[in-house]
């Protein structure tokens, strides 16, 4: 298959399905923004704006999707302060099937063709010792940025719906939808939770059009005067009654009110009713980074599994 194929809608759902085969059998081994909902998120957001540096691979057996690929190759970024990133290396998101292992190798040997010329960053899973070894016969280390107290590896957190407690908002806060708010409220409210960033009305309308993306799971705070002061998307995986939180952000103006714990307990008691028994949702998990991870961890979620960054330097 040509390595310049560009991605497509129809190739996220057919990785979306390898994902769900994946959690069912080993969710250690999905990848970092390899599961149903990152997949789903990842491009929607960014389809129509980056979609050009976007290239990828698929590797089938017996007609069924067992391995991919997704390289992100160099491009500039427009924020919504007005500046612009230039971001100059590579970075591949991939899923291998268990049974197909050995396939990891031609992954990497396309990876390199494709992003010959650049640094290329990976982050497989720690549980993947096989692929881990692999990799570093590719000439692959630990990325050093990843290291340390303040670290950029992220860890997967898990826990069951069967009881969560019930939220409880600020005085005049309410819970709201997407489906209820609009588009342009969506978008203000992750904007002003993580600027700069790149995300646009034209984004979230991506977003929208991407399965399992459901308005009625997309949760927002408002607050008393009428700001969206929290938001989250709920990812919905029916095949293994699993639920993802991504994105989780809030406005710095109403910060350290309780408003994401209230959320993330309304979203999980919306995910319950929706059919999920489990939820997750991933965040920084390095000593220095605890802001995340203590929101998580306090309302019922524990690391399950985590990520390993890995860097090669740019052929010389």
């Amino acid at each position: 298959m040509d390595d310049s194929e560009l991605l497509t809608a129809a190739d996220v759902r057919l990785m979306q399905d390898l994902a769900r085969r994946v959690t069912a059998l080993r969710p250690d081994l999905v990848n970092s923004d390899a599961s149903v909902g990152e997949l789903a998120w990842i491009w929607g957001r960014g389809n129509a704006s980056a979609g050009e540096s976007w290239r990828r691979r698929l590797w089938f057996s017996g007609g069924e999707l067992v391995a991919w690929g997704w390289a992100f190759l160099p491009r500039r970024v427009r924020r919504d302060d007005g500046s612009v990133k230039d971001v100059t290396g590579a970075c591949l998101t991939y899923q291998v099937h268990p049974a197909h292992a050995p396939l990891v190798d031609e992954v990497i040997d396309w990876y390199d063709g494709v992003a010959a010329g650049t640094e290329r960053a990976v982050i497989p899973q720690a549980a993947d010792e096989p692929a881990l070894q692999r990799w570093a016969a590719h000439g692959y280390r630990t990325d050093p940025d990843s290291l340390g107290d303040s670290g950029s590896w992220t860890q997967l957190n898990v826990r069951d719906l069967d009881h969560v407690e019930r939220p409880v908002l600020p005085p005049g806060f309410r819970f709201r939808t997407a489906d209820e708010t609009g588009p342009r409220a969506a978008v203000r409210a992750h904007v002003d939770a993580w600027s700069p960033t790149s995300y646009t009305l034209e984004g979230y309308e991506g977003v929208r059009r991407t399965p399992p993306y459901r308005g009625d799971l997309h949760v927002l705070v408002e607050a008393p005067d009428g700001t969206m002061a929290a938001s989250t998307i709920m990812w919905l995986d029916e095949a293994n009654a699993t639920a993802q939180f991504e994105p989780v952000g809030t406005h710095p103006g109403h910060r350290r009110r309780g408003l994401a714990t209230a959320m993330l307990l309304h979203g999980m008691h919306l995910a319950r009713a929706a059919g999920a028994r489990h939820m997750t949702v991933v965040c920084l998990g390095a000593p220095g980074r605890p802001e995340a991870r203590g929101l998580y961890y306090g309302v019922g979620f524990r690391a399950f599994t985590r990520d390993v960054p890995l860097i090669r330097p740019a052929d010389r």
